[in-house]
C-alpha cells in the first residue's frame, strides 16, 4: 500500500481520534506513508504520534504535505473555517478532502462548491455510531461524493474505520441528509428507551429484564441507547466522558427541526426527543453542576429527564453511588 497518497487528519475529538487511530494502525501495517495529524490542542496528537503519526504546525502545513485530508469537526462553522484554511495554504488543485462531520446538508454543498472553484474535489462522510465504535473501527459510514474519490478512499474504510460505507450518491449534501434523518430516529428511539426503563422501574419491571428483551427483540441500537442509562454513561461524573456528546445531539437534531419546518413535515417524536434534550442541558448547567462547572452529558441523558418528569430524580441510585465516591 505505500502508492496510498500521503493523508492528513484535522480535528482530534473522541470521534476523530479513533478513526485516525486506526487510518495510521492500517497505513503502518501497510508500509504507507504516516498520517498526519493537526488539532488545535496540540497535546491531543500525542497518542497518535506515538503510533507513528506526524503532527503538523498548522492546518496549512497539512493541507500542502496531503493528497488526501480528513476532517472531524463539532461545528459547522468550525468547518467552514478549516476549509478556508486550507484553501489559503496555497495550490489544491487534484487535493481530496473528506468531511467526516455531521454539519447541516447546506454547509456540505457550500463547502463542495467552494473547494471545485480552486479545483479539489469534496466528499462528505458522516458516521453513524458513538466514540467505542469509532475507536473499534465498527462505525456506518455514509459517502457522498464522487467514484474516482471512493475509489481512492476504499482501502480506509470498510474494515478499518467502518464496518460497512453505505453509498448515497455523488452530491455530498445528501450524505448528510441522510445523516440527519438517521439522527431524528436516533434521538427519538433514545425517547422511547428511556420512558420504557421509568415505566418499567415504576410498575416493579427488574431493570435487567427490559434490558434483555431490548438485546434480544429490537436490535443493537437500542440495547445500546439502554446501557448507556442503565450504567450510567447517560450522566458521566467527574472527570468521565460521554460516548456521544449532548451539545452535538442538540445541534444535529436540531438541524432535523429546521428542515422539517421548512418543508413543512410534522415530527412529534423528533421535536419530544429536543426538548428532552434541551431540558437536560439545563439540568448540566444548573442542578447538576460539578464544582461549579457545568456536566458534560451523553446524548442519552434525555433519561434523566424522563425520570424527573416521572417523580425521580435525574441521577439514577447508581449513579449517586459511584459519584458519592468519587
Amino acid at each position: 500500500m505505500d502508492s496510498f497518497p500521503i493523508a492528513g487528519w484535522i480535528g482530534l475529538g473522541s470521534m476523530g481520534t479513533g478513526m485516525a487511530k486506526n487510518i495510521q494502525a492500517h497505513l503502518a501495517r501497510s508500509s504507507a506513508q504516516p498520517l498526519r495529524v493537526f488539532n488545535r490542542t496540540a497535546s491531543r496528537c500525542i497518542p497518535l504520534e506515538e503510533s507513528g503519526a506526524r503532527r503538523c504546525e498548522s492546518i496549512a502545513l497539512l493541507a500542502q504535505d496531503c493528497k488526501v485530508v480528513f476532517l472531524s469537526s463539532s461545528a459547522d462553522e468550525a468547518v467552514l473555517s478549516i476549509v478556508e484554511q486550507i484553501i489559503e495554504s496555497g495550490d489544491v488543485e487534484g487535493k481530496i478532502v473528506v468531511d467526516t462531520t455531521t454539519v447541516h446538508p447546506d454547509t456540505s454543498k457550500v463547502v463542495s462548491a467552494r473547494l471545485a472553484r480552486q479545483g479539489a474535489q469534496f466528499a462528505a462522510m458522516p458516521v453513524f455510531g458513538a466514540s467505542p465504535a469509532a475507536a473499534s473501527g465498527t462505525l456506518l459510514a455514509a459517502f457522498a461524493g464522487p467514484q474516482d474519490v471512493l475509489d481512492v478512499l476504499s482501502p480506509l474504510l470498510k474494515g478499518v474505520i467502518a464496518r460497512e460505507v453505505l453509498v448515497v450518491g455523488t452530491e455530498p449534501e445528501k450524505a448528510l441528509l441522510l445523516k440527519t434523518t438517521g439522527n431524528l430516529m436516533m434521538a427519538s428511539l433514545m425517547q422511547v428507551v428511556a420512558e420504557a426503563h421509568v415505566f418499567a422501574s415504576k410498575a416493579g419491571l427488574p431493570e435487567a429484564t427490559l434490558e434483555r428483551l431490548l438485546e434480544l427483540n429490537f436490535g443493537p441500537v437500542a440495547y445500546l441507547d439502554s446501557v448507556r442509562m442503565t450504567t450510567g454513561v447517560y450522566c458521566p461524573g467527574r472527570g468521565g466522558a460521554p460516548w456521544s456528546d449532548l451539545n452535538l445531539a442538540i445541534k444535529d437534531v436540531g438541524h432535523a427541526i429546521e428542515i422539517a419546518d421548512k418543508k413543512g413535515v410534522s415530527l412529534k417524536a423528533g421535536k419530544a426527543a429536543f426538548e428532552g434534550l434541551g431540558k437536560a442541558k439545563e439540568w448540566a448547567n444548573g442542578e447538576g453542576k460539578v464544582d461549579g462547572t457545568d456536566r458534560t452529558l451523553d446524548s442519552t441523558s434525555l433519561y434523566g429527564v424522563v425520570r424527573q418528569e416521572s417523580g425521580l430524580d435525574f441521577e439514577s441510585d447508581l449513579v449517586k453511588a459511584r459519584d458519592s465516591q468519587s
